[in-house]
């Protein structure tokens, strides 16, 4: 595939381009109509490159784009799944570039070109690979089996849509196997493919003491402050010697690995020094008796994600505030359940509260993980076409994110997810200045062609 995508490099640019100037934000009102013009644009790609049909499919949050190629005699089927809808770009004085302006330009460190922009990776331009993997299969007559396309608009808000609208059209989507490409890889040394992710239980509490802000002067000292309290309950959800949280039975579902399990998944190549400069920090922090990789893959964790109340603006204000805020977030390992780890933090929260509080808890998104099989045909698949592209035979590793939306895909459909992912960390996800290796682009578009070679 390397001299096709030579020969077509500039049309490919432009078509990745026009999804990314799109700014499909999910999260954010003001965007609905960019998340419709987004899905229609990717079924004009999708047919331009061979697609028998494609169909934006309302929801009742943002629509799903189905596209499918049938071919006679076909092997197998293989559902690709993937998502249009982007993280907001704030801070935006943190970009170098305008977010929803593509550009390529040189790595400030190593010096090789990146796409730059706002799902440059996650996931337009992983998407992207797939759509054009296929295209080459097809004009090239290569392709021997049948391929779906399911793109939903929902995945950085939660899902809430795809797993209502995969059970009502469970005979389009019929396969056998899920394909994504929405996940990083350990590093860009050795490849690897992610054989499972962690679950996601997300919630906002909320503690209340006087009916109104009071004078810090007048009350301060008299009267229960909501942020002190919060803190101190935050503070006793994590053992600071052993790194575990502290909510009763939160541990009771987790399978501990066996020592071969272990080994297998510490093949993964890691470079501490190196993780630790990266991130500009002087040590790790985790739970005891496990390694950086292990504590963010196999292990549940629970982190605050924000945290506000009282005044924050610029100058002195002494108020007491009336309300405190917080947002939690529980990555889950198979076997815990979002619903319930969610119900045991509810409770656990509200029995800590003092009684000069009253505590409120709002569970968001959630969802469970899941794991696959290495021994699988379509892991082996994976596995040798990337080790052909590589040259060098890829890990199976643990994602520590989330893709909730998969664990509902797999029980709805009786099938499993292959995460074939191309990212690295450097491409800093979710975060300003966005971006997407020219050769994790191309090889992703490789590795993907010889899967179906293999499969």
């Amino acid at each position: 595939m390397k001299k096709y995508i030579e020969q077509n490099k500039d049309r490919f640019f432009e078509e990745l381009f026009s999804l990314l100037r799109i700014p499909s934000v999910s999260a954010q009102p003001e965007h609905r109509e960019d998340m419709s013009r987004c899905a229609r644009r990717l079924t004009e790609l999708l047919l331009e490159a061979g697609a028998d049909s494609a169909d934006v499919y309302p929801t009742d949050g943002h629509p799903v784009v189905y596209g499918r190629k049938d071919v006679p005699g076909a092997e197998k089927t293989v559902l690709i799944y993937g998502h249009y809808d982007v993280q907001p770009p704030e801070p935006l004085e943190k970009w170098r570039t305008d977010p929803f302006e593509p550009v390529i330009a040189k790595d400030p460190a190593t010096g090789e070109e990146a796409i730059y922009a706002r799902g440059a990776n996650d996931d337009k331009g992983q998407v992207f690979m797939h759509i054009k993997a296929f295209e080459y299969l097809v004009r090239t007559g290569q392709l021997r089996h049948n391929i779906k396309f399911v793109f939903e608009g929902e995945e950085e808000i939660g899902s809430g849509a795809l797993p209502k609208w995969a059970e009502a059209h469970k005979d389009l989507l019929a396969a056998d196997v899920i394909l994504v490409s929405d996940t990083t890889m350990i590093s860009d040394k050795v490849p690897s493919i992610n054989c499972g992710m962690r679950g996601l239980a997300y919630l906002e509490v909320k503690v209340t003491g006087p009916n109104k802000d009071l004078h810090s002067g007048h009350y301060g000292g008299a009267v229960a402050n909501p942020i002190n309290v919060l803190c101190e309950m935050i503070a006793s959800l994590r053992d600071p010697e052993t790194g575990r949280v502290n909510v009763p039975g939160f541990y009771d579902k987790v399978v501990e690995l066996s020592p071969e399990d272990r080994a297998e998944l510490a093949r993964a190549p890691f470079d501490m020094e190196e993780y630790k400069q990266f991130l500009d920090i002087n040590e790790v922090r985790g739970e005891k008796g496990y390694t950086t990789l292990e504590r963010t893959g196999i292990r549940p964790c629970l982190d605050v994600c924000g945290i506000w109340g009282g005044y924050t603006g610029a100058g002195a204000k002494t108020v007491l505030p009336s309300t405190a805020h917080a947002k939690i977030s529980m990555r889950l390992v198979p076997n815990q359940t979002g619903a319930e780890i969610s119900k045991l933090f509810a409770a656990h929260f509200k029995s800590i509260a003092p009684p000069c509080v009253k505590v409120e808890v709002t569970p968001f998104e959630g969802g469970d993980g899941f794991l696959i099989p290495i021994s699988s045909p379509a892991f082996q698949a994976a596995s040798k076409a990337m080790g052909e592209v590589y040259g060098i035979t890829p890990v199976p590793s643990r994602g520590g994110g989330s893709i909730a939306v998969l664990a509902d895909l797999q029980r709805i459909l009786g099938i499993d997810p292959l995460l074939m992912g191309f990212g690295l960390e450097r491409d800093t996800i979710h975060s300003p200045n966005e971006s997407y290796l020219l050769r994790q682009l191309f090889a992703g578009m490789e590795s993907i062609a010889l899967f179906y070679r293999y499969y």
